[in-house]
């Protein structure tokens, strides 16, 4: 009976507005919570029989979703902990369950935007629970190999193991000028130290010193020298490494006067003469010094003149306490420590699926991936489709109130004309009831 199919239609318009009333009210009550994607329904008709002769009301049915891709506004916060997405995309988190399991075993979830204070032991944890994840750096500042299609090689973010750190010394770049003149016959064969302070595993401090002696001919001039490496680390009066060095003169116009013209080790040292790097075993680790590629500018030079030190430079520092930490738009996590050293020690990577709609939604604005939004993939920050991530923001929620008022007023008066379509239905059920009497 077509009366019945009406009364059903009413009835699934009321149940219909009211899932529409519901997703409204979490809108306007989220509407300061940062991080918050909208909720929105949609509505789509039931088609039971449109026959010309019978016509039965298959009312309406509703699917809810979270606009995932939306992107709300990022605010200033001054809490360098504090992180968004400056995009489309979500970076890794898990829950406390997932805080000491192993990294099969972790729950990953994804969220858009977080405030994020050490706890007790250092780990980078949001007032909701969730703690972040990122690539482990080592010293270097590498990341290595990981996985960019799960969370394998995802740790909790933990900056109580950085408070103190000794940063290594392992390259150096030597920019001096060698005297021509003390290869001239009869220049006296002093030779000519360099000692770099450099720093070992455990941030002590120790001297390379490198002795330049020139080779000094019976006549003419030689644009020759002899190196010896000396080490504090070990013995400092016994060599760890010795190599020739030989300077063009410029004959023949060819324009490399005063540059390396070959460079020979002779114990203890490897010379790469495409990068200019000479490589010295010390005790704590291997050191790559830039001495220059032959027959280019830049490195040790031999010119009449001084014997001068133009720029020395070296990476590592001494032991120094943590004084901040800060985000990159790269994603980037550095510590920067008391002697001015910086030091990354994590990456913060930025998920993205296909189906940013298709994510299952989580208590404290976080997401899980689905069947829906089919496989995560991460990237770096601000690489493809991701955007950055902006430290010192957090990101608004994303509903208008506007918008959700006037949504909520259209609501209203569907719900009351669904209402009198069951409020007929049932007048005309009563009137037909009454032809009994």
């Amino acid at each position: 009976m077509t009366i019945s199919s009406s009364l059903n239609a009413g009835v699934m318009g009321l149940t219909a507005n009211a899932t529409r009333l519901s997703t409204i009210s979490d809108n306007i009550a989220n509407s300061a919570t940062y991080g918050y994607k909208r909720s929105g329904v949609d509505f789509s008709s039931l088609v039971i029989d449109q026959r010309s002769s019978v016509y039965s009301a298959g009312g309406v049915r509703t699917e809810t979703f979270k606009d995932n891709e939306s992107v709300g506004a990022l605010v200033s916060t001054g809490s360098p902990t504090d992180i968004s997405v400056a995009g489309r995309g979500l970076f890794p988190v898990t829950n406390s369950a997932g805080l000491n399991a192993s990294s099969a075993q972790r729950e990953l979830q994804l969220l858009p935007t977080g405030s994020f204070l050490p706890d007790a032991s250092g780990n980078l944890r949001n007032q909701s629970g969730h703690f972040l994840l990122g690539w482990p750096a080592d010293v270097t500042g590498n990341i290595g190999d990981v996985s960019r299609n799960s969370g394998i090689n995802l740790e909790p973010v933990n900056i109580a193991t950085s408070q103190l750190v000794a940063a290594p010394t392992t390259e150096l770049a030597l920019g001096i000028n060698l005297p021509a003149d003390a290869t001239n016959a009869g220049a006296p064969n002093d030779p000519y130290l360099l000692p770099i302070e450099y720093f070992d595993n455990i941030g002590r401090s120790q001297t390379i010193t490198f002795s330049f002696s020139a080779v000094v001919p019976a006549d003419g001039t030689s644009h020759q020298w002899q190196v010896e490496v000396f080490d504090t680390a070990g013995d400092p009066n016994t060599a760890i490494g010795t190599f020739d060095l030989e300077f063009s003169d410029g004959a023949g116009g060819t324009g490399n006067a005063g540059r390396i013209s070959s460079l020979t080790p002779t114990n203890g040292v490897a010379y790469n003469d495409q990068t200019g790097l000479l490589s010295i075993d010390l005790p704590h680790d291997t050191i790559e010094v830039d001495v220059g590629i032959p027959n280019q500018p830049g490195g040790i030079s031999q010119f009449s003149s001084a014997f001068t030190q133009n720029i020395i430079s070296k990476n590592g520092g001494p032991v120094g306490d943590l004084q901040s930490v800060e985000f990159d738009d790269a994603g980037g996590l550095f510590a920067t420590y008391a002697t001015g050293h910086r030091q990354l020690l994590y990456q913060i990577p930025v998920a993205d699926v296909p189906n940013m709609n298709g994510l299952t939604a989580r208590d404290g604005q976080s997401l899980s991936v689905s069947q829906e939004s089919g496989a995560l993939y991460f990237f770096d920050a601000g690489t493809g489709p991701v955007g950055g991530l902006s430290g010192n923001t957090l990101m608004e929620s994303t509903t208008d109130i506007a918008s959700e008022l006037t949504d909520l007023i259209e609501t209203q008066r569907a719900y009351t004309s669904n209402a009198k379509i069951v409020q007929t239905v049932d007048e005309m059920l009563q009137e037909t009831t009454n032809l009994k009497r």
